[in-house]
């Protein structure tokens, strides 16, 4: 990546791969135009090949003695050189922050930056609430627990809640009972234990947040409670 004040400058070898000529001999030119004093800026400095590691010389040509070499050496490829420095110098212009010129585009900049700040303060805020939950819950996950376990620990109401983890494909009602879609089983963000009831003797089976998964729904939850909070015009 060029640095921002950096001059614009072409290689010989990306001269040398535009003409189809030999670097060796876009190098010869080089040197005989700067030492001819037609080109006396041109600057040679070491290009390491990442191929095998060793060193060779390769000379930095600005716009105008570019121009000067490519006549010498291939005056049909002038077209094709033009075309190349038209794509560096686009590609500076996209690295180089635009300076402003006019009131108006100082007073768009700031506007522009002002706007980027909100955003940025904004993806803050939504992040906050799930730090805080993370932070806040992580210490009492040290076992697995149910539904209302957890609506409990978040403080959230399970009708909410539940309707909540349906809309975002992580629960389903099944036989009246929350259910763990198979990919967040797979994940490790919840266990479904088996057994058969003392008093009756019927099977039974209930899925339980494991502390990963109490963890992980935190989070999305206090992101939904920043969500809510902030379209309410309260956050």
């Amino acid at each position: 990546m060029l640095a921002q004040n950096a001059p614009l400058t072409m290689s010989s070898r990306d001269i040398a791969e535009l003409t189809g000529k030999r670097h060796d001999n876009v190098m010869t030119v080089c040197r005989a135009l700067r030492n001819g004093g037609v080109c006396p800026e041109i600057q040679e400095t070491p290009w390491t090949n990442p191929q095998n590691g060793q060193a060779y010389m390769e000379c930095l040509l600005a716009k105008r003695d570019s121009l000067v070499l490519i006549a010498r050496l291939s005056p049909e490829f002038t077209a094709r050189l033009v075309d190349r420095w038209q794509e560096l110098e686009a590609q500076h212009a996209q690295q180089s922050p635009a300076v402003p010129r006019t009131m108006a585009q100082a007073l768009r900049l700031a506007a522009e930056q002002a706007e980027q700040l909100e955003q940025q303060q904004a993806a803050l805020a939504l992040a906050a609430p799930k730090v805080a939950f993370v932070d806040r819950y992580v210490s009492a996950t040290s076992g697995e627990k149910g539904f209302r376990e957890v609506c409990k620990l978040l403080q959230a109401n399970e009708y909410e809640f539940s309707e909540f983890l349906i809309a975002e494909k992580i629960m389903y009602r099944l036989a009246g009972k929350m259910t763990p879609h198979a990919p967040h089983l797979d994940a490790g963000r919840f266990v479904v234990r088996t057994g058969t009831a003392p008093r009756n003797e019927h099977a039974y089976a209930q899925a339980k947040f494991t502390p990963k998964g109490i963890e992980w729904v935190a989070g999305l939850w206090g992101q939904r409670l920043a969500r809510k909070a902030q379209e309410s015009g309260t956050a």
